[in-house]
């Protein structure tokens, strides 16, 4: 007999459905014998339904022998529940299915872990991630991304922009993190790679007349993981031609208002604009988040002639101080604070200044150096009261701005500072065009090489007056959610003269940039409009939707932070004829651990 088509999923039954005869398909969540009767909790994807099965029943015989993890097939009416069996905590707790039929469509071996089992190491999950997949958890979450998903491509294309997939093997142009590398064995010796993001492609796209552009694009980067970051990854990139910094402001804006309502019900308020110098003296970092207040205070001022030698050396090599203001920490032990030392240190200080006021009297790692009347006025200055403590770092601008962001963040954490009912943006925008790298001995990109100048700053790239090159801004910019980037760009160059001017402030040869960017240098001789675009980490904004900080949660398969997956065990050796066929040969080193 041919099987019954699927009427409805198990979560989507309601009230409203009672009385009519359904076909459901799905798994054996829980299973409770009562004799003549057999309770299961069937699930699918939209959730769970409690199906009553009567085992001495013609064509039901087979509930005798389903367990967990079973699939099933079903056809039976749905009824309300009585009054004092409804099941507040399920969707559907007001119904249960009377089964008819019931027939097994596959056994199940007992699985290392239940799916609704919250207390299972991260390890065994992602070992059976297929398993895991099956948890309400990661289901809403992969809907919700779904969701995102569609209605960025409706947006846009209401927008009049054009989907358009880029290439995944390309030509290696490393700046920034590392390629994934690809071998060729149609041209033995060289290698594609994998795309750290569509960037060039885009600009081309641009170049070519298609002036709105955008695609949600597999991206690959070689790079140390964190929870927030994965080798490959997706972003919604955007392009558009005759466009300033404000036009992209306002399309990502609109975006960004689509997905708050339609996913999380909420509406969005003005968003504030802050320049990057603003975000790093205030907040200590270019992503600030401002559930919370907590101000990074200015004190070089204060301390001017203090007479404390390691404040006086620092403002005497236009290094910074700052402090910040913690509520209530007064109360913490003498063990507390050395932790919080050595998280600053950890962060890059050599050391932490705290100053807390308990019971009216001052307490400080520097208490011989200063008088109880100079706290007073510290604590006045920075607006500090009786039970708070002000911490303190003194070094050069960067040092001092990073260690007193991450004290921010604990804080906000551990003293239960966040808002966490609300999402906070900002705009930060005017970033430095670029950073030097001691290491190196030469200027990197903040961004990427094709960010454009200022207007005001242009002439610095064309004339090389390298001295200045630490003044000039981007116009570039950043959204910030919570304290995470969730999309970043830029107006582009596109003026060939101030790209083959970035080049060199960069660093590279002529034969360099002809050997990578040689193809794209000389498009931009041939007519290119001006033009910019904004690229969404599509991973991290479903991590926050779903309200997680672990972006393996929005991930089907994801990697764990050494790059691997512990479900398939990749990456993998190969055999040597596979190795030969590519013109590929390991190093002996390498050979030894295979």
């Amino acid at each position: 007999m041919k099987p019954k088509k699927r009427t409805h999923y198990c979560g989507a039954l309601r009230s409203e459905h009672a009385e009519q005869d359904v076909v459901l398909k799905g798994w054996v969540e829980t299973r409770r014998d009562h004799g003549n009767l057999i309770f299961l909790d069937i699930r699918d994807r939209e959730g769970l339904v409690q199906v009553v099965v009567n085992p001495n029943e013609a064509d039901m015989s087979t509930g005798k022998e389903v367990r967990n993890e079973f699939v099933v097939s079903l056809s039976g009416q749905v009824q309300l529940r009585p009054e004092g069996l409804i099941n507040k905590k399920m969707p559907t707790g007001k119904v249960e299915v009377q089964a008819h039929q019931f027939e097994i469509l596959s056994r199940a071996e007992t699985p290392p872990f239940q799916a609704s089992d919250e207390n299972v190491s991260e390890n065994l999950r992602l070992k059976y991630r297929y398993l895991d997949l099956r948890s309400s958890r990661l289901q809403k979450n992969l809907q919700v991304r779904h969701q995102t998903a569609q209605l960025v491509r409706r947006y846009l294309d209401d927008e009049g922009f054009l989907e358009i997939e880029t290439p995944i093997l390309y030509k290696s142009t490393p700046e920034g993190a590392r390629d994934y590398l690809v071998p060729s064995r149609v041209h033995p010796g060289s290698f594609y790679a994998l795309p750290q993001s569509p960037q060039t492609l885009k600009q081309l796209l641009m170049v070519s007349g298609y002036d709105k552009y955008f695609q949600i694009a597999r991206c690959f980067r070689d790079e140390d993981l964190r929870a927030d970051r994965q080798p490959e990854f997706s972003q919604i990139d955007i392009e558009m031609s005759f466009v300033d910094t404000e036009d992209i402001i306002e399309l990502n804006e609109g975006l960004l208002r689509k997905i708050w309502k339609d996913v999380r019900g909420k509406e969005i308020k003005e968003i504030p604009h802050m320049t990057y110098d603003e975000a790093m003296q205030t907040y200590g970092c270019d992503r600030p988040d401002l559930r919370f207040e907590m101000k990074l205070i200015d004190l070089n001022s204060f301390f001017e002639g203090c007479g404390f030698k390691v404040f006086e050396d620092v403002i005497a090599r236009s290094g910074a101080i700052k402090g910040i203001v913690a509520p209530g920490v007064a109360a913490y032990s003498r063990g507390q604070m050395d932790k919080l030392t050595k998280m600053a240190q950890s962060a890059g200080a050599k050391g932490l200044v705290w100053i807390k006021k308990k019971d009216g009297k001052f307490q400080s790692t520097v208490s011989k150096f200063f008088t109880d009347e100079q706290f007073e006025k510290l604590f006045e200055h920075c607006g500090g009261k009786e039970g708070d403590a002000v911490f303190i770092v003194a070094d050069d601008f960067l040092v001092t701005a990073s260690t007193l962001s991450t004290l921010r963040l604990h804080f906000g954490k551990e003293l239960s500072l966040i808002d966490q009912t609300r999402d906070a943006f900002v705009w930060v925008k005017d970033f430095p065009l670029f950073d030097y790298d001691p290491e190196q001995k030469r200027w990197v990109a903040c961004h990427h090489p094709f960010t454009s100048p200022k207007d005001e700053d242009a002439s610095i790239l064309l004339e090389e007056k390298t001295e200045d090159y630490g003044k000039v801004k981007a116009k570039a910019y950043d959204l910030v959610c919570n304290g995470y980037e969730i999309a970043g760009g830029s107006i582009r160059i596109h003026n060939q003269s101030v790209q083959k001017s970035m080049f060199k402030a960069l660093g590279l040869s002529d034969e360099e940039v002809e050997q990578k960017f040689g193809f794209f240098v000389e498009a931009l001789s041939y007519g290119t409009p001006p033009h910019g675009g904004v690229a969404w980490g599509m991973d991290r904004l479903a991590m926050i939707l779903c309200d997680t900080e672990a972006i393996r949660e929005v991930i089907a398969f994801p990697k764990t932070t050494k790059a691997s997956c512990m479900m398939s065990e990749a990456p993998s050796g190969v055999g040597q004829e596979q190795l030969l066929e590519l013109g590929v040969r390991l190093a002996p080193s390498v050979e030894n651990k295979n």
